[in-house]
């Protein structure tokens, strides 16, 4: 039997039997014999490859780690598949910042070399997130690792792509999209930060037609977008504007002459009730436009600067420049009715922090009206529940009201769009994996690949079907698909878990796992979003070298409830530290008892209770079993981290071992001792099974010193059945 030091130290044992139970291929389903017909499978959502650990990780891989291993316990055939997203426009960002500081773009070097660079990166860069999830000790079946930009995972998303462009779903089509003129590309919603900025709210007159001295005063923060107006909007039920609903409007400056339209997405209490409209830069605006059929007029370009379709005077400006000399222009003119100050939630690119531009762009688009249905019905059906149920709504209310798509991206890092334009007739195109030897539109030219990659979206939707070899039929998609369970956090509902049901139910069937398990949000002690740009965040990796994973994943656990935002406080892992040394402890207590013996205890039979204590201890066990499992089972991770320390803590060490080292001092014979020694031991092994999915490290080592006849490691021992 192992010999205890007096104290834990984390930070001396928890690489190396990270390493022994990788090395003996515990990770892996296919090298342990499975007790039971269960399978378990769960996927990692997959971080940005250019990322690093954040809290919102920790939290969840804390989550995914003690629902794998307690499968793994329980005798499934438990996989766990990690892997790492190419993230598109996060890589191209990071290399082209790298590059600017060496004089040169990415159009010097040329796409091929671009690329190249970037596979460079990758190489060099690419696993310091897996190696951190691997610190924070994630089960994951690292001999299946997966990336988005794999060979056999890119044809997965040509293989949708040309599935759905056969179903007529797919289009190529202009429309209002999210656009960072820095980093040059459209991009999603989740790609966007709204910041707080202190701007103003311009109260401006637009004259009636034919009435002089008559206006309609619509208010506005952009009043560079006037520019391209092609309305005026108020709500119907507004009783101001009734006897100006189908008049004319005269857009300032441009004296253009623009309806006053009824609509009833108007806000009445927003300004003055009336709004300009500008669908092509404003999403909003679009929707009207394409309700109303209002004309598009793009005044604002790629590079977020005003075009040839503004007056000269503003041409080449700056859009955030325009804004100032238009309002100087108007005020010149006597149409500024009034300027307030306003605290604006200005959109800005998550990679570059650039301003947002909302400008109309040819992209690519799927229809979503199908696909929404599918994913829609699953969810009623039951065949995807949400936990907390709450999120379902979210779900159900996005899918009900669909918008299509938009799965391009002007990049150069990602899989290209499998897309050849004709040369002899460009708006013409067709669709080929491989590089053909002629054009199928023409027969004569050589076409022209669109340069176009798919948003990075488009490919991690696939995540849960690709990552077992789909498209193809292979044995692992077989046998672990669907998974059993998602978790991930509240803002993707829609961008991510959503998409990825319609893509299981219309690929393979079914959909892609049965259960959602939305995490909380970590925020901060008092409340604000975690932000390494902000400086509000805190790196798990620092935790875990200060605190130990243990205690890191115990100080996450502590902190999850109902509630859906949890406020970060460190204590909680000063709390772990301090658990991991009572178990420590108690367990240098109770093996002291067995000195000199040596694997003479079975966990087959419990021990007959022959005292009040006994009895209770071994009830209290039993208790905290069933409702460990109990927890697990409904995904209240912080409840069974909860129940399980006031188990250990109060009921065996305070009571219990207190009683034991009194009943073994007043035993009147060998058998006494050795019943109560048995006990100490039976409680304190089932215990450590209990707390391994929360707590794997410290009960892995603790187990190796136990006194147990055919012991094998804890990470694959049996789940307590008492």
């Amino acid at each position: 039997m192992k010999t205890l030091s007096s104290r834990y130290d984390p930070n001396g044992s928890e690489s190396k039997i990270y390493q022994n139970w990788e090395k003996k291929g515990y990770f892996n389903p296919d090298k342990i014999k499975a007790r039971s017909k269960k399978i378990f499978s769960m996927v990692l959502p997959p971080p940005n490859v250019t990322g690093t650990l954040h809290m919102g990780h920790a939290l969840n891989i804390t989550i995914q780690d003690a629902l794998v291993r307690y499968h793994r316990m329980k005798g499934d055939a438990a996989i766990w598949i990690p892997g790492s997203d190419h993230a598109g426009i996060g890589l191209q960002s990071t290399l082209e910042k790298k590059l600017k500081k060496d004089g040169i773009s990415r159009f010097d070097l040329g796409r091929d070399k671009f690329l190249q660079k970037a596979w460079e990166w990758k190489k060099l860069y690419g696993d310091i997130i897996l190696n951190q999830i691997r610190a924070m000790g994630a089960s994951c079946d690292w001999s299946r690792k997966k990336f988005t930009m794999d060979e056999d995972y890119v044809n997965a998303v040509e293989t949708a792509f040309i599935h759905y462009h056969k179903q007529g779903w797919v289009y190529r089509g202009q429309r209002v999209v999210n656009w960072c003129p820095r980093c040059g590309t459209s991009i999603s919603d989740l790609e966007t930060d709204y910041v707080a900025e202190d701007s103003k709210l311009w109260h401006l007159k637009y004259p009636i037609q034919d009435e002089p001295g008559r206006y309609v005063v619509v208010a506005t923060t952009r009043p560079e977008t006037m520019l391209g107006d092609t309305a005026v909007a108020v709500n119907p039920k507004d009783g101001r504007y009734k006897n100006l609903i189908g008049r004319n409007a005269i857009l300032p400056i441009l004296e253009r002459a623009v309806p006053i339209i009824a609509d009833d997405s108007i806000d009445i209490g927003f300004g003055t009730g009336a709004v300009k409209i500008t669908p092509a830069h404003d999403l909003n605006d679009w929707q009207i436009g394409q309700k109303h059929k209002l004309p598009l007029i793009s005044v604002i370009d790629e590079r977020g600067k005003i075009n040839d379709n503004a007056p000269e005077v503003y041409r080449g400006m700056k859009a955030i420049e325009a804004r100032q000399k238009i309002v100087d222009d108007l005020e010149k003119i006597g149409l500024v009715a009034k300027i307030e100050d306003y605290e604006h939630q200005a959109p800005k690119c998550s990679r570059c922090s650039a301003a947002i531009q909302l400008i109309p762009s040819m992209q690519w688009f799927v229809k979503m009206d199908e696909l929404a249905k599918k994913a829609l019905q699953a969810g009623k059906a039951g065949k995807v529940k949400f936990h907390p149920k709450r999120w379902e709504q979210v779900y159900y209310a996005w899918l009900k009201e669909p918008r299509d798509w938009c799965v391009s991206r002007q990049l150069w890092w990602g899989q290209r769009l499998p897309v050849w334009f004709c040369q002899n007739d460009p708006e013409r195109y067709f669709i080929a994996v491989e590089e053909p030897k002629k054009c199928e539109i023409c027969g004569k030219c050589q076409p022209q690949r669109s340069a176009d990659v798919f948003d990075t979206w488009f490919s991690s939707v696939l995540w849960p079907l690709a990552v077992f070899g789909w498209p193809k039929i292979t044995k692992d998609l077989k046998k672990f698909y669907p998974t059993a369970v998602l978790t991930t956090g509240r803002d993707i509902i829609n961008l991510w878990v959503a998409r990825m049901v319609f893509s299981g139910m219309e690929f393979m069937g079914k959909a892609p796992f049965a259960q959602v398990v939305i995490n909380a949000m970590v925020l901060t002690k008092d409340g604000k979003r975690m932000s390494k740009s902000l400086g509000t965040g805190i790196d798990p990796m620092m935790l875990i070298e200060k605190y130990g994973t243990d205690a890191t994943r115990f100080g996450l656990a502590w902190q999850v409830s109902e509630s859906q935002d949890l406020h970060f406080n460190e204590d909680n892992m000063i709390a772990g530290q301090k658990f991991c040394n009572k178990i420590w402890n108690a367990a240098r207590f109770v093996l002291n008892q067995s000195e000199g013996e040596k694997n003479i205890y079975s966990l087959v039979a419990k021990p007959k209770p022959i005292t009040v204590s006994d009895k209770k201890i071994l009830a209290a066990l039993a208790k905290i079993a069933k409702s460990t499992e109990k927890n697990i089972n409904k995904y209240a991770i912080g409840a069974a981290i909860r129940d399980l320390y006031d188990f250990f803590w109060h009921e065996f060490c305070d009571a219990y071992i207190e009683a034991a080292k009194n009943q073994i001092r007043a035993a009147k014979n060998k058998t006494q001792v050795q019943n109560t020694q048995k006990i100490l031991i039976y409680v304190l092994a089932n215990s450590l099974k209990l707390l391994h999915p929360f707590m794997p490290f410290i009960t892995e080592e603790l187990w190796q010193s136990m006194p147990l006849k055919n012991k094998k490691d804890l990470i694959v021992e049996s789940w307590p059945k008492l």
